[in-house]
């Protein structure tokens, strides 16, 4: 006759049963990936941890990225990512995101918004894509105005954080724009800005990226109102004055290119060749629609449309593996003609 177990035994084939039916097939749970330092893969800054190993980097997307701290001493790299760095709780400094990878990982890091303070038009699209906002408030390597430094704070503290904000490289106008908002906000004082630029690697001979944090002012709800809010996706040169005044600036980076034989100038390093280049033809390009060229002489269209053409060429050169510098030397000198004839009839 069957016998009605005890609870005792009951219990003990209740474990007898749990460990015949565990499944030891199952793998040992991935580490959250971290980033690497852009000093070195095997370095260590304070704050950051050491870069993900092949075993589990294919996991990275899937996981949470960690952002620098705040007191870390060096800048951080992640993937599409260069020389990020953290200014302060929430706001990052860094390079331009590079293709969907960049913006994968600044989803990852929490990222909200990005403010380019680059001349090149951001890639809006592929942020939008992932969720995150894009602003384009263009500086340049002189400085940052006043009022384009209480137009970034607005930005920062009226839009959804965290927030990164990059120029090219990520080593200068983000450094120093970034900067002066973060004391504009009141987040840092002027000198712990001027120690963060340095963290991102802010070359000295910018004086007036550093005198611009040096300058800066915390500003109340009332100063920080007066800035614009309409925070452009992209931002384009205000008519046909303001397009030449950008053009002069573009074609002042090309002519440093050329003294270093066609490189990246060595007092100049965060200058792309090839896209200073690519945005003068798309400079000369977009004034086929400005009012006041349509209203100027056949012979004005045309030089600017020789002009537009021979920037291309010169982007096109330089885009090369290898490109020639007889070549460059050559279109850059038919592209300088073209400008000149035009001053010498309409502006000189």
């Amino acid at each position: 006759m069957l016998r009605t177990a005890t609870p005792y035994c009951l219990a003990i084939l209740t474990v007898l049963a749990a460990v015949s039916c565990k499944d030891t097939s199952a793998p040992a749970t991935k580490p959250v990936p971290t980033p690497t330092t852009a000093a070195s893969k095997d370095s260590k800054p304070a704050g950051a941890t050491a870069a993900p190993s092949a075993s589990n980097a294919g996991h990275a997307a899937s996981r949470p990225l960690t952002p620098p701290a705040v007191d870390a001493t060096a800048p951080v790299n992640y993937p599409g990512l260069h020389n990020v760095v953290t200014y302060s709780e929430g706001l990052y400094s860094g390079s331009v995101p590079e293709g969907d990878e960049g913006f994968e990982s600044l989803n990852e890091l929490g990222v909200r918004t990005i403010i380019s303070v680059d001349g090149m038009a951001p890639d809006v699209a592929d942020a939008e894509a992932h969720g995150i906002r894009y602003v384009h408030l263009p500086v340049g390597y002189n400085g940052v105005s006043p009022e384009r430094t209480l137009e970034i704070a607005r930005a920062i503290h009226d839009l959804p954080g965290p927030v990164y904000l990059h120029c090219h490289h990520g080593k200068h106008r983000s450094a120093g724009a970034l900067g002066a908002a973060a004391v504009t906000l009141g987040y840092l004082t002027p000198k712990q800005a001027t120690t963060r630029m340095r963290v991102s690697g802010t070359a000295e001979n910018y004086k007036g990226l550093f005198k611009c944090v040096a300058d800066a002012m915390p500003a109340d709800a009332a100063k920080l109102n007066t800035a614009s809010n309409a925070f452009p996706s992209i931002s384009k040169p205000s008519g046909f004055t303001q397009t030449m005044v950008v053009v002069d600036e573009h074609f002042d980076s090309i002519k440093a290119v050329e003294e270093a034989q066609w490189t990246v100038p060595t007092d100049h390093p965060d200058l792309v060749p090839t896209a200073v280049a690519g945005e003068l033809h798309n400079l000369f390009r977009g004034l086929d629609d400005d009012p006041e060229v349509k209203a100027r002489p056949e012979d004005f269209k045309n030089w600017l449309k020789d002009a537009a053409e021979q920037a291309q060429a010169l982007e096109s050169e330089l885009a090369k593996p290898t490109p020639s510098v007889e070549v460059l030397a050559a279109q850059f000198k038919l592209l300088n003609q073209s400008c000149k004839q035009c001053h010498a009839k309409y502006r000189d």
